[in-house]
């Protein structure tokens, strides 16, 4: 797929998002814009399920560039995330030098420098990431930065400034074209200020009702119309009680999908009590919505329908 041109205003990145089903708040579009304008990354935090990773994917998939995606953890390193050498295929070249008997004094230099070039390396997402191909320069995602451990994110200062890494056998490698550069974090820690002062930030939150809906709609175009708007609202309810784990977007699309699945057109307190789980993935969380809160709400949600009509 031949790679698209950049946005040049808001309404064209909200148009861009659009096009792939992603209904952005303006705040969010806007800072896209600056950092594709501006050649800066990204970072986008938030409550997990808000939509931060499908920024980047939407992205990508708009812009007909290659996704690379680095999935954060602990104990990340550089020869998970950067590069690593191919130690095996060296070794054959190593004992097939010595099987033509071509290994001696004056050829071990030349054999060590042979063996540490570019046709034993293997790049990870960051160094992929670096090279550009005929789509243009790729969208990297770094998601969930919040899960490595403070030594990486060390590590990435140099990529973030120079968008450039340091092999000490080859030298100091630099894009070209730099990439489109997302970081997700959840917030499970604090990242470094040093990282953040390299990006455009974006505090990703829960999208109003409204917008909420139009989500629904896009991502669950089956559903019942009612039921999109009943699923939506009692989210938003859900989002008032004191939960460890708040649902997100992603679990009010998979609610209103399980519902549809369940051919249901509207909510009901049997129902909604039977299917909570799809929204809630804590045992406290559910115990802590009684049956009673439950046909509450619900009787609650029907009444404002009403009233609305």
């Amino acid at each position: 797929m031949p790679s698209q041109a950049l946005p040049g205003t808001v309404d064209q990145v909200l148009a861009l998002l659009a096009s792939q089903d992603y209904v952005a708040d303006r705040k969010l579009a806007t800072t896209i814009l600056l950092a594709l304008k501006m050649g800066r990354p990204l970072f986008l935090e938030g409550e997990a399920g808000t939509g931060k990773t499908e920024v980047a994917k939407v992205l990508s998939a708009a812009l007909g560039r290659r996704l690379l995606r680095l999935q954060c953890y602990e104990g990340l390193d550089t020869a998970s995330a950067v590069y690593e050498w191919n130690y095996p295929r060296q070794m054959i070249e190593i004992r097939l030098a010595e099987a033509a008997g071509t290994v001696g004094p004056d050829t071990r230099d030349k054999l060590a420098a042979d063996i540490f070039t570019e046709r034993f390396l293997i790049r990870r997402p960051l160094l992929q990431a670096l090279q550009s191909d005929d789509s243009g320069p790729a969208v990297l995602l770094i998601d969930e930065l919040d899960r490595s451990d403070e030594p990486f994110e060390a590590y990435l200062l140099e990529v973030l400034a120079e968008y450039q890494v340091t092999i000490p056998e080859l030298g100091t490698i630099k894009a070209a074209q730099p990439p489109l550069v997302i970081i997700t974090s959840n917030r499970t820690r604090e990242i470094h200020d040093a990282v953040k002062r390299r990006c455009f930030y974006h505090w990703v939150d829960y999208p109003d009702q409204a917008r909420e809906l139009e989500i629904v709609r896009r991502k669950v175009p089956q559903a019942a119309d009612i039921l999109s708007r009943e699923v939506v609202a009692f989210i938003a309810r859900l989002r008032q009680m004191p939960l460890y784990k708040l649902p997100g977007v992603a679990e009010t699309i998979d609610w209103a999908a399980c519902l549809t699945a369940l051919d249901k057109i509207r909510l009901d307190p049997e129902t909604v009590e039977d299917t909570l789980g799809v929204v809630l993935k804590y045992q406290d969380d559910l115990a802590s919505v009684s049956s009673q809160q439950i046909s509450g709400m619900v009787e609650s949600i029907r009444h404002d329908e009403e009233a609305g009509r």
